[in-house]
């Protein structure tokens, strides 16, 4: 793996404004070797010039140390190389200068603006340089060499520094840029994770909600009316020998229900993640079962195995008979030509009504209890309504935990209903929900 841009910069450190110690070593020792070019070459410059020997070389070792700033300012590395052009010095602070400025995050008409002021420099020097050569009998050749020569020295000295320069700085550039990407992708990538895990968190949430929900639905109605009928057979048991049977016959009848349901629902859990666990192994030997499986078990759970399995509106009148064999008095009117819904419109009506119905065998047994349910053209209501509950009427006191009617809500509004629930006028509690036809 290659390091990213922020590592890479983080790697960096050298002294001022050197990004690495070595591009520092390096930077001083081109300095130093201009130096010795320029002080060299200034000896014959004074010599020429007339003046003393050592402020040729002086100024030769100031000129040519100006390279050390080359990367810093490369623009006045150009200016000072094209300056000390007709003292015929910097030859190497030329070259390299030119190089840098061509390489550097400056504008191309800057860098063609000092590129053609060297060019023109270097050719006026050269031409100049070889007139004089010729005319002192230096070199016999014919008079079209000092342009030839002038053009061709001006063009070799400025043309290659420039075009190399202007390679690496692309290429630079284009290394900065994948940098940059693998960075924004990284941190993309790892955005993404970071909501993959909130959105699988909350996945995780949803589905144990959802479990939690159904197992409320399957075993809250069938124990409350165990308890209730459990509690009448102790009031009866001696005083009603015959009553009691019934009584004991129905809770054993109501316990093989609540157990049918949630062996149903078990398997459903169980077989829904082996499922997944083996196409999970069939992907990777050491990968987890895989959090659908959480979904797709609860989900199946929640539609009772197979959708023509799961309670429906047909049972709502067994449903009110088990509460009337309960001891509670209770009656079911129903509105509206009756047809079938889709069958989880058809499972969340049954929930929301039985759910109603356990809520009044907990907090307001022997209270009469009216179901109303009505078909209309788009959506079925109902409506599951007490009146006030007799002091003390049932000993069984059966718990409650308070999530039913939170259970009723998420059910009818995943559907895009609406459920509204609260006490009546005359002390009781009413129930009524709406769940569109489609």
């Amino acid at each position: 793996m290659t390091a990213t841009g922020e590592d890479h910069v983080t790697a960096r450190g050298g002294p001022w404004w050197w990004a690495r110690r070595r591009s520092a070593v390096f930077d001083v020792s081109l300095a130093v070797v201009s130096a010795l070019e320029c002080a060299l070459e200034g000896i014959p410059f004074a010599r020429d010039a007339g003046i003393p020997m050592a402020v040729g070389v002086a100024f030769g070792l100031l000129a040519g140390s100006v390279l050390l700033v080359r990367r810093r300012w490369p623009i006045a590395v150009v200016l000072v190389s094209i300056a000390i052009t007709p003292a015929e010095m910097g030859f190497l602070m030329g070259v390299v200068g030119l190089y840098t400025l061509a390489a550097a995050e400056l504008p191309r008409r800057i860098i063609g603006s000092l590129a053609g002021m060297s060019l023109v420099g270097t050719l006026i020097v050269t031409f100049v340089k070889t007139q004089q050569d010729m005319s002192r009998g230096d070199l016999e050749i014919g008079d079209w060499f000092v342009p030839f020569a002038a053009i061709t020295m001006s063009l070799g000295f400025t043309a290659p520094p420039v075009l190399l320069g202007l390679y690496v700085g692309a290429r630079r550039r284009l290394m900065e840029s994948l940098r940059e990407r693998a960075d924004s992708l990284e941190r993309e990538l790892q955005l993404l994770a970071e909501r993959a895990e909130e959105r699988a968190e909350w996945a995780r949430s949803e589905e144990r909600t959802r479990i939690a929900r159904e197992m409320h639905d399957v075993v809250a109605h069938r124990v409350s009316l165990m308890v209730v009928h459990a509690a009448a057979l102790q009031a009866v048991a001696r005083k009603d020998p015959e009553k009691a049977v019934k009584n004991a016959a129905l809770v054993g009848d109501m316990g093989r229900q609540a157990l049918t349901e949630l062996r149903e629902m078990l398997g459903v859990l169980r077989s829904g993640g082996d499922g997944l666990r083996e196409r999970a192994a069939s992907t990777s030997a050491s990968a987890s079962v895989p959090l659908a499986a959480v979904g797709v078990a609860a989900a199946a759970a929640a539609s009772r195995v197979a959708d023509d399995d799961g309670p429906c509106l047909a049972e709502i009148e067994e449903l009110v008979g088990q509460s009337a064999a309960a001891g509670m008095v209770v009656a079911l009117s129903v509105e509206g030509d009756v047809r079938s819904y889709a069958p989880l419109v058809e499972q969340t009506a049954y929930r929301v009504v039985q759910e109603a119905l356990t809520n009044v065998h907990k907090h307001a047994a022997g209270a009469k209890t009216y179901v109303r349910l009505a078909h209309r053209v788009s959506e079925i209501a109902m409506q599951v309504e007490n009146e006030p509950a007799e002091e003390a009427a049932s000993s069984a006191r059966l718990p409650s935990g308070g999530n039913g009617l939170v259970g009723m809500r998420e059910r009818v509004s995943a559907l895009g209903g609406v459920f509204v629930s609260g006490p009546t006028d005359a002390g009781g509690f009413r129930v009524s929900a709406v769940i569109p036809a489609s």
